[in-house]
C-alpha cells in the first residue's frame, strides 16, 4: 500500500490535463493507460470546441441551442454557466499554444454543426482540433514540475471507507500484473466514456466504460445512463474503431444520399443534414435496415479541397481506397458519446465524498438526452476547472515526492471473446433503436457474462453496460439519443434525468433473468 499527498487524476484526456494544470503547483499524479495523447477520446475529436466567439452570437443563444438539443432534460443553470465560460477557455487554450484556425484579421474561424443556430465551433486545421489542443496541453503538462505522469498504468478499483473514497487500486495497463493500492487526499476521475461497449464505435479501443463502472461498483449514483449518442456519419469501411466523418462536413454543405440517389434527410427535419444527431443517426440507420446504403457526398461542396481542409477524413478514406474528392463516403451510425455517467453536482462532486468527476465519465446535466455538437470538449474544460478549484480548497500548499511503483506479478487480461459478446449484445439490443425484447435479451446476456467473472476491468465494463441497458429498459418513452420502437413518442411525465445505482440495476437484471427461467 502506498500513501501520497498528490491528487490522483485517473485519465489523460482534455479534462484530466486541464485540471492537472489548473491544480499546479499542488502535486498531482496523472494515471494514463497509454502514452499521453494516444488513447484518449479527446485527441480523436474532429469538430472542435463550441463557444460564442462571434459578435453576432451570444452565450445565451448557445445555452438555448444546448437545451433544445437536449430534448427536455438539460439543467438550464448548468447550460447557462458552461456556455458563459466558453470564450474564456478558448482564450486560455490560445495562450497555452492551441493553434486555432484564424482568418486574415486574426479572428477565429468558426464552423457550424448540427443543431447550432450559428457558426460557433472553434476548430484547428479543419478536423484536427482534438489532436492539436491535446498536443499543446501535453507539452505544458510535461513541463510542469508538480505533475507526475504514470503511463501504462490503469485504475481498476476505488478504495472506500464508508461513503468516502480514499484511494485507487492500480494495475499495469499493457500486460498482466498484480495490483497496488494508492491512498490519496482527493481522486478526480476523467477517464472517458463508454462507446467501446458497442461493436461499432468511433472511440479509442480502451474506452469501454471502465471508469464509470469502477465508480458504480463503489456505490456512486449514475445519471442518464440510457442516453448514448450515435454519431450518424462514421466511415463504414469495416474498421474497429470506425473513423469519423466530422459533422463539420455537413456544416459545409455535404449531403446524405442513399443508394437510390435520394437525399433522404430532406423529409426528416427542417434542418435536413444539420438536424440533431439523434434524428440523423436514426435516419441513416433506417436506410441501412431498408437495404438503401447511405453515403455522405462532399464532392459538390468541397471536391479536392477536402484533402487540405479535412485531412483526417481524407486520409481515413484514402486508406480504405476511397477518394472523397470524387467518390461519396459510405457512412453508418456508431456509438460516439455517452451523455450519461457518474452523477455530479455543480462543483463536480460525485455522491461519494472525496470523488470528483469531469469529462465524458461525468453526468453534469449539460447534455440532457442528446449532446449538442462540440459541447463535449467544452464541458471537459469547464468542469476540469471547476473540479480543480473545488479540490484545491480542501488542500494546503505542499510538495510531495513522486510515486515509485513496482507492480507484483499475477493478474490477468480480460477475456476478449467475452468482450466481443458484450459489445455485440449492446449493439443488438441497446443500439440506435431499442425495444423491450431486445433490451431484455441483452440484459440476460450481461447477467450470464457477469456470473463468476473475476477480472476487474471486465467487471467494470459489465457494470456500465448493465446500467445502460437497465436504465433504457426503465425509460418507456423516446427522447433524444434513447429511442424505443415500442414507445416511439416522448412522455412529458418522463422529462427528467434518471438516477440509478449499480445495486438497483443488478436487482432489475436479476429479476428479468429470473422471469425468463422455466417454472
Amino acid at each position: 500500500m502506498h500513501r501520497t499527498d498528490r491528487v490522483v487524476i485517473v485519465g489523460a484526456g482534455l479534462g484530466a490535463l486541464y485540471a492537472a494544470l489548473r491544480l499546479a503547483p499542488q502535486p498531482v499524479v496523472l494515471i494514463s493507460p497509454e502514452k499521453l495523447g494516444e488513447g484518449a477520446s479527446s485527441a480523436w475529436a474532429q469538430g472542435g470546441v463550441a463557444a460564442a466567439m462571434d459578435a453576432s452570437d451570444s452565450p445565451e443563444a448557445h445555452a438555448r441551442d444546448t437545451e433544445i438539443a437536449g430534448a427536455g432534460t438539460v439543467l438550464p443553470e448548468i447550460a447557462n454557466m458552461v456556455t458563459a465560460e466558453a470564450a474564456r477557455h478558448i482564450l486560455q487554450l490560445t495562450d497555452i499554444g492551441a493553434p486555432f484556425d484564424r482568418d486574415a484579421q486574426g479572428g477565429y474561424v468558426m464552423s457550424r454543426e448540427a443543431a447550432h443556430s450559428a457558426a460557433r465551433v472553434v476548430r484547428v486545421k479543419g478536423d484536427q482540433a482534438g489532436r492539436e489542443i491535446m498536443q499543446s496541453l501535453i507539452a505544458k503538462v510535461r513541463a510542469t514540475p508538480s505533475i507526475q505522469v504514470l503511463e501504462g498504468v490503469m485504475a481498476v478499483d476505488l478504495l472506500t471507507t464508508g461513503k468516502r473514497v480514499t484511494g485507487v487500486r492500480l494495475t499495469r495497463a499493457d500486460q498482466p500484473s498484480g495490483s497496488l493500492a494508492i491512498h490519496a487526499p482527493a481522486i478526480l476521475l476523467a477517464g472517458g466514456g463508454s462507446g467501446g461497449l458497442y461493436a461499432v464505435t468511433t472511440n479509442p479501443a480502451r474506452i469501454r466504460g471502465q471508469v464509470i463502472g469502477m465508480a458504480a461498483r463503489a456505490g456512486a449514483v449514475i445519471a442518464d445512463a440510457e442516453f448514448v449518442q450515435f454519431h450518424p456519419t462514421a466511415i463504414a469501411v469495416g474498421l474497429d474503431p470506425a473513423p469519423l466523418a466530422t459533422e463539420a462536413l455537413r456544416g459545409e454543405g455535404a449531403i446524405l444520399v442513399n443508394s437510390l440517389g435520394q437525399r433522404f434527410m430532406l423529409g426528416e427535419h427542417p434542418d435536413a443534414e444539420l438536424a440533431p444527431r439523434d434524428i440523423v443517426a436514426r435516419a441513416v440507420y433506417r436506410e441501412y435496415q431498408a437495404g438503401r446504403v447511405p453515403v455522405l457526398d462532399t464532392r459538390q461542396v468541397l471536391g479536392a479541397e477536402i484533402h487540405a481542409r479535412f485531412p483526417a477524413v481524407a486520409q481515413a478514406c484514402m486508406a480504405a481506397g476511397i477518394d472523397p474528392a470524387v467518390q461519396p463516403i459510405p457512412v453508418a451510425p456508431a456509438a460516439h458519446y455517452h451523455m450519461g455517467g457518474i452523477a455530479v453536482d455543480a462543483q463536480g462532486r460525485s455522491s461519494l465524498d472525496g470523488l470528483w468527476v469531469c469529462g465524458e465519465a461525468s453526468s453534469t446535466g449539460l447534455h440532457g438526452a442528446n449532446r449538442l455538437a462540440s459541447n463535449g470538449l467544452l464541458e471537459a474544460l469547464v468542469y476540469g476547472r471547476i473540479c480543480a478549484d473545488d479540490i484545491v480548497e480542501g488542500l494546503s500548499a505542499r510538495s510531495a515526492p513522486e510515486l515509485v511503483l513496482e507492480f507484483p506479478q499475477g493478474g490477468s487480461q480480460p477475456d476478449m471473446a467475452k468482450i466481443a459478446r458484450l459489445r455485440q449484445a449492446m449493439t443488438d439490443g441497446v443500439g440506435v433503436v431499442r425495444n423491450r425484447d431486445g433490451l431484455e435479451a441483452t440484459i440476460r446476456t450481461l447477467q450470464m457474462l457477469s456470473q463468476g467473472e473475476e477480472n476487474t476491468a471486465l467487471r467494470n465494463m459489465l457494470a456500465t453496460a448493465t446500467l445502460i441497458a437497465c436504465a433504457a429498459h426503465g425509460r418507456r418513452e423516446s427522447r433524444g439519443g434513447h429511442f424505443r420502437a415500442d414507445y416511439p413518442q416522448p412522455d412529458p411525465a418522463q422529462a427528467n434525468r434518471s438516477l440509478m445505482t449499480l445495486a438497483q440495476a443488478e436487482a432489475l437484471r436479476d429479476a428479468i433473468t429470473l422471469a425468463q427461467q422455466p417454472a
